[in-house]
């Protein structure tokens, strides 16, 4: 596991250069009404913390801090090599994650089955960008890595 701060920030840069652009992807679909969830998961866990009503950008600041610090821990623990098979790990995890755990703190029930079914496979699908942006861009970002 590699703590090197330079490389931690380059990490963070991923993270937040990975929540931008799967927020450009997923803020449309959203607003177009394409997913199955009443709101985006990350909005509805900070109106679990915060309170309801708030705004799109607060649940945006939610899902960015969460998907920079699962950059910043692959990259920790992955460098100088990044694989793609750790990203997806990662991903998968992160996907069943979501579906134990914040999924029943949002009130959609395990899996999200107290909402509807198909939350199952519509959370898989940001998860899945997660993994090829994270995976993309770390080869990017980290082209000086040792092989």
């Amino acid at each position: 596991m590699s703590t090197e701060p330079a490389l931690l920030i380059r990490g963070a840069v991923l993270g937040v250069v990975n929540g931008i652009l799967l927020s450009l992807i997923m803020v449309p679909a959203f607003l177009a009404g394409l997913p199955p969830m009443p709101q985006p998961p990350s909005l509805a866990f900070a109106e679990v913390l915060l309170g309801e009503g708030l705004p799109m950008p607060v649940g945006l600041l939610f899902h960015l801090a969460y998907v920079t610090f699962w950059s910043i821990i692959w990259v920790a623990l992955d460098y100088p090599r990044l694989r793609f098979t750790t990203a997806l790990g990662l991903g998968l995890i992160l996907w069943i994650v979501a579906l134990v755990v914040f999924f029943p703190i949002n009130g959609w029930g395990l899996l999200g089955l107290g909402v509807n079914p198909k939350l199952i496979p519509a959370a898989l699908v940001p998860h899945a960008l997660f993994i090829l942006f994270l995976w993309g861009l770390g080869r990017l970002l980290f082209r000086d890595r040792r092989a």
